[in-house]
């Protein structure tokens, strides 16, 4: 019998990006009182208006992060990776959720309950800095977000989509597919764009040889060029 693949779960040592500023008794305390929790593919882990309990640690799949607007098209603002921190902004906050997040595909979460969470970073420097620089990392990439999808035209939009999928996810065996299957509607939701603009510059692109697609691959074949339509929007 063929062999299942088998799916990398990141241990929480590798998982909880500040582990390192932990004191000994921390780290126990942690491992003494987090959970796991498997999501399946098109799962919620949690919805906008939600009440956070929990600050959470992707450890396998792939997570979307995203808003439903006005119009009821839902805007993704942000893709997880194993190893990715999330949930955490609004327990600091003492806020609802503004976000949903979902499942790409069958996800594996550590869940660290938020008053744990707070307690660690009330009285660890070292760790609530940890923190603070990542909550002003993703404040940087939320102003950065907002212009190239107001700002940018739409072929510049999606080829920094593109980009920023192989940036996230990197590629399979062959150095240039990216190692995300994504429709064609989130594709657009990533891009600000409407699906059937979305699929008339993804043909474009695929006609002036700069990708190549199969269902709901895509495989880079002109990096660079890519690079050149994103940065001239």
């Amino acid at each position: 019998m063929p062999k299942r693949n088998q799916i990398k779960i990141l241990t929480l040592e590798e998982v909880f990006p500040a582990w390192e500023g932990l004191t000994p008794d921390e780290r126990q305390y942690v491992k003494s009182n987090f959970t796991v929790q498997t999501f399946e593919k098109n799962q919620k882990i949690h919805s906008e208006g939600d009440i956070p309990s929990h600050m959470m640690l992707l450890a396998s799949g792939k997570l979307k992060v995203y808003k439903q607007g006005s119009s009821k098209r839902p805007q993704i603002v942000r893709l997880l990776k194993p190893g990715n921190t999330f949930g955490y902004r609004a327990i600091i906050a003492k806020a609802n959720y503004n976000t949903n997040v979902m499942a790409m595909e069958t996800s594996i979460v550590y869940m660290l309950k938020a008053d744990i969470f707070l307690s660690i970073l009330q009285h660890n420097n070292a760790f609530c800095f940890f923190y603070l620089t990542d909550m002003a990392e993703d404040l940087g990439n939320s102003d950065k977000l907002a212009v190239n999808l107001t700002q940018k035209h739409i072929r510049g939009r999606l080829a920094e989509t593109l980009l920023t999928l192989k940036e996230i996810y990197g590629t399979e065996a062959d150095n240039a597919t990216i190692n995300i299957k994504l429709t064609r509607e989130e594709l657009a939701s990533m891009s600000n764009m409407t699906t059937s603009n979305a699929i008339r510059t993804l043909s474009l692109f695929y006609s002036e040889e700069l990708v190549d697609t199969w269902g709901k691959n895509i495989k880079i074949l002109d990096e660079d060029k890519l690079k050149k339509i994103s940065k001239s929007g």
